[in-house]
């Protein structure tokens, strides 16, 4: 559906940089994911730092897109 971020409260129409900077974002954070994933396989590696690493990888890039979206407060 075209355009169905304007009947989500909250949203704004973006700029095409916001929107670039958003798909770099996802992008980056999808390599990074990856990356993870293969340190995953090394012996030995402490796999609780590592979905720590995870978890604020995803919340750095979830800030970072927010930093750019700037949804209304609810």
């Amino acid at each position: 559906m075209d355009n169905q971020h304007r009947k989500i409260k909250g949203y704004r129409e973006l700029a095409q940089a916001e929107i670039d900077g958003i798909n770099a974002i996802k992008d980056k954070g999808t390599e990074i994911g990856r990356l993870l994933d293969a340190l995953g396989d090394i012996l030995g590696i402490d796999k609780r730092a590592l979905a720590i690493a995870r978890t604020e990888l995803q919340t750095g890039l979830m800030w970072a897109t927010r930093a750019i979206a700037q949804p209304e407060s609810l």
